[in-house]
């Protein structure tokens, strides 16, 4: 079958490789139907190159591990692909485990599906097992502002949907070129606001402010975790109570004390508690562990799916399948994705040994 590996300069190989075997009871191979795309896709392979980065699985289950209970041939699946480990979406088949799998409803298409597991499991995660704001099935029931930096973007969206879905209100959404996206999903009525980051820090400082309207932010979930975005939080945010959740692990936060509540999603923490942690790393307590979260977050995705109240991400489908991997990540890394991402449909790659299931 053929399969896409990732190298250093966003520089794609495609090559013939043997069909995946199931790495334990608990995993499917799950034929590729579509596949989703991550900035940490071509990040990734700057330091470790040559593997099939891709974890964003759509498609239909080829087959099952004995364990395997929830699921069987020709169900309509996505799954979030264990990172680093072999037999990623780039390719015909990829690998899941059971627990970071979800049924696709008929209502949704093998395209939106793609979009959602990284993205939407790294803001569950975020808002939940690492800020531990109100889940949606006990939402809030008072104000309780939030800053979303980066909100038109995968993670920073879901965050948005899933702070809708606890009732946490006003939502104040930091956006550049997709503000027109994040509209839709806000309430102004609720008081959510956008604050368009390309005015510049002062003023993206002063617009936290007057949302505020004169309080301290307590909670703050950082999608971007550069270019300023942190250290504009923290001028605003309440420095014995707040909490910051941040998606770059590997880098150091100047501006943010070492004694303030900051926190790192580490989405990989679905698929094993024992994923590296980071030194000085808080955690909150008496929560599920994040790999019980997942599997129930992933059921909840997909419940919301089939009634209507949870959704995708927008998404662009790149042209020649894996064939255009290469370019799609290209176009990712030079920031050309703006509130929506980069889907490929296997389908269309040349030379395929077009199995069946």
């Amino acid at each position: 079958m053929k399969e896409a590996t990732i190298f250093p300069g966003t520089k794609v190989k495609i090559n013939d490789v043997d069909f995946p075997t199931l790495p334990s009871p608990d995993h499917l191979i799950i034929k590729v139907i579509v596949a989703g795309s991550n900035p940490k896709d071509w990040a990734i392979a700057e330091r470790v190159p040559g593997i099939n980065q891709g974890d964003d699985i759509a498609g239909i289950v080829h087959s099952v591990g004995d364990n395997v209970t929830n699921f069987r041939p020709g169900d309509r699946v996505a799954s979030f692909h264990e990172m680093l480990t072999p037999h990623g979406c780039f390719a015909e088949y990829a690998v899941g485990l059971e627990a970071t799998t979800f049924h696709i409803p008929p209502n949704v298409s093998f395209e939106e599906a793609s979009t959602i597991p990284l993205a939407g499991m790294t803001a569950a995660l975020g808002m939940y097992q690492r800020l531990g704001l109100p889940l949606p099935w006990l939402p809030a029931q008072e104000r309780l502002p939030l800053v979303v930096y980066g909100a038109a973007g995968a993670v920073g969206a879901f965050a948005v949907k899933l702070a809708t879905l606890s009732n946490i209100h006003p939502i104040i959404c930091v956006a550049g070129r997709g503000i027109e996206y994040v509209e839709s999903l806000i309430d102004r009525s609720k008081g959510d606001t956008i604050v368009d980051y390309r005015q510049g820090n002062d003023e993206v400082v002063k617009s936290f402010q007057q949302a505020l309207n004169g309080e301290k932010l307590c909670y703050a979930f950082d999608a971007v975790s550069d270019k300023g975005s942190y250290q504009n939080l923290m001028k605003v945010m309440d420095l014995s109570k707040g909490r910051i959740s941040l998606v770059l692990a590997r880098k150091h936060y100047e501006g943010i004390p070492d004694s303030f509540a900051k926190f790192f999603t580490q989405v990989g923490r679905v698929h094993a508690e024992s994923y590296p942690g980071i030194k000085g790393e808080k955690k909150l307590q008496g929560l599920l562990g994040d790999q019980d979260f997942g599997a129930v977050m992933y059921k909840f995705f997909e419940r919301g799916l089939k009634a209507g109240w949870f959704k995708g991400h927008p998404y662009q489908v790149v042209p020649g399948g894996l064939d255009g991997v290469e370019t799609g990540l290209q176009d990712l890394k030079a920031g050309k994705a703006s509130a929506f991402k980069f889907v490929f449909r296997i389908e269309e790659t040349k030379g395929l040994s077009q199995s069946k299931l």
